[in-house]
């Protein structure tokens, strides 16, 4: 994923805790925004605003049964965020573990006497 309009948008929509925990919860299958909203110390209205920006932003869809509406998570703009973050994962990833080999050689280094014999612990 190139850093577009979309990224923005998706990055955008999920700074909000209140929409990450909406996400999470669309993770169980498709809601209706009352449901959504029964989980919240804030009114529906308020949750309904939080669902747009989460539909703008193409993370969900809403199908209108009468007068419910039913929120549905889409996976594409997370799989598109997931490859787009990938090469970083891969990069800390990689320096952790140097981190870590460079930890492990000093700790070795410390547990030597002098002589470069194994000191007991």
């Amino acid at each position: 994923m190139t850093a577009k309009a979309g990224t923005t948008d998706v990055f955008g929509a999920l700074a909000s805790p209140v929409r990450r925990e909406l996400t999470a919860l669309l993770l169980d299958g498709p809601r209706s925004v009352n449901d959504l909203a029964s989980h919240f110390e804030m009114s529906r209205p308020s949750v309904s605003e939080h669902l747009k920006v989460l539909r703008d932003a193409g993370l969900v869809t809403e199908q209108r049964s009468g007068r419910h509406r039913i929120y549905r998570l889409e996976a594409e703009p997370l799989m598109e965020l997931s490859q787009w973050l990938d090469p970083y994962e891969r990069f800390w990833r990689h320096k952790l573990s140097d981190l870590r080999k460079l930890l492990d050689e000093e700790t070795d280094d410390d547990t030597r006497d002098q002589d470069g014999e194994q000191r007991e612990r």
